[in-house]
């Protein structure tokens, strides 16, 4: 029989034998229901992170735990040298919420932003007539699309960078929010714009109203694809389906992951116009685990519950509520309150992170962002009591 052991104990041993490539807060969760965490001494926790947007609804959704337990009495994996019977239902799907022509299904997040870096190239050659090897993508300063080598390659934050050079030449940055930055950089070999229309890692950054019609109207003029990557905001966080909805504009493609399987298993897939993603043929690219039918199921089921608990609306909704409440603190150490959705941001003029572990010992858990932001992004099927109570915590810990 396995001995029990102590949060302490549990801690040392990740620290001695885990690469240290994450700084976590010295909480050790053994269980989670709805909006709510469980260490392994008995305390709970209110979650204000969830997952960084993987659990929008909620943790361990009956719904989807039970797609998932009937997945995984059947079949979880065949690869996509066969064919399974999930995975063209979540296409169907994916089609009628979102109106994209075609899905390609990938695991984690980055792993579907290299997919539409691969595919934007692809169709920069074979559709737009851009010369072999010349390919251009403008992305945004401030970004974060992942940790694979390429996508670091186009990050602007040092740390990322740091030790993993050489990077794949081929990408611009310009400020998120500047129209005449975008239009500037745009040259013939210019195949795509890949942005999030929200930045979530660089501590929730909003461009300004109109932003997102202008720069899709830069990308028409001058045929240039519209990519957006809608990992973390997407999928109901913004009050929207997707953030792109709240200006109506009509990207090319859009990249989702995250809550695709409300916290279950890694699912992420690129949404696309058929010209975009029907430039891959046979070979072109693969995953073994993307789109197997476990994936699939649980993607379908996570799907369903956003839908039909209209997850998004109670998004704007308590959003809303909870950002005008937020905004009346009065503390000289608050610079800016900002957010959509449920998803905002507190930026303090000192470090953050003190205040988020003082934040934990009152029992809610959120975590810190660029050092100086306190990233608050509750599950969104949270009760409004308990959003009240967080709210109290963060305004006594602030105040």
């Amino acid at each position: 029989m396995q001995t029990l052991l102590s949060a302490a104990q549990l801690i040392a041993y990740e620290e001695q034998y885990g690469a240290h490539n994450y700084h976590p807060l010295d909480v050790v969760i053994e269980r989670a229901s709805g909006a709510w965490v469980y260490d392994v001494e008995g305390r709970k926790y209110l979650d204000f992170l969830a997952a960084y947007s993987a659990v929008n609804q909620g943790h361990c959704h009956p719904a989807i735990l039970k797609a998932f337990l009937e997945q995984v009495h059947k079949v979880t994996l065949t690869s996509r040298a066969f064919r399974n019977d999930q995975l063209p239902l979540l296409y169907k799907d994916l089609h009628e919420i979102t109106g994209f022509d075609m899905a390609l299904p990938m695991n984690s997040g980055v792993e579907a932003v290299e997919t539409a870096v691969k595919a934007a190239r692809k169709w920069g050659y074979t559709v737009k007539g851009i010369p072999e090897g010349q390919a251009e993508i403008i992305v945004c300063s401030n970004n974060f699309h992942g940790r694979t080598i390429a996508v670091v390659g186009f990050s602007s934050d040092q740390q990322y960078r740091n030790g993993f050079g050489p990077f794949a030449p081929g990408f611009k940055q310009v400020p998120l929010g500047d129209a005449a930055a975008l239009r500037a950089a745009i040259t013939p070999n210019t195949c795509a714009f890949l942005f999030e229309p929200i930045q979530g890692e660089a501590g929730i950054l909003i461009p300004p109203d109109g932003y997102l019609r202008e720069a899709e109207s830069i990308c028409r003029e001058h045929n240039v694809l519209l990519v957006l990557d809608e990992i973390q905001s997407g999928l109901g966080r913004t009050g929207k389906m997707f953030a792109y909805q709240h200006e109506g504009v009509q990207p090319d493609a859009v990249i989702i992951g995250k809550a695709l399987s409300g916290g279950y298993y890694p699912v992420s897939a690129v949404l696309a116009r058929r010209e975009v993603l029907g430039v891959f043929q046979p070979g072109d690219h693969g995953s073994t685990f993307g789109g197997n039918p476990l994936a699939a199921a649980v993607a379908r089921a996570a799907l369903r519950v956003l839908m039909d608990e209209n997850l998004a609306a109670r998004s704007a909704e308590l959003g809303a509520y909870a950002l005008a409440r937020l905004q009346q603190i009065k503390s000289p150490i608050v610079r800016e309150i900002r957010g959509k959705g449920l998803w905002i941001a507190v930026e303090l003029s000192q470090r953050a992170r003190p205040f988020c572990e003082a934040l934990k010992e009152r029992g809610l858990l959120c975590k810190e962002t660029h050092d100086t932001v306190i990233r608050l992004a509750p599950p969104l099927v949270i009760e409004r009591a308990d959003l009240d109570w967080a709210l109290e915590q963060i305004e006594a810990v602030l105040a």
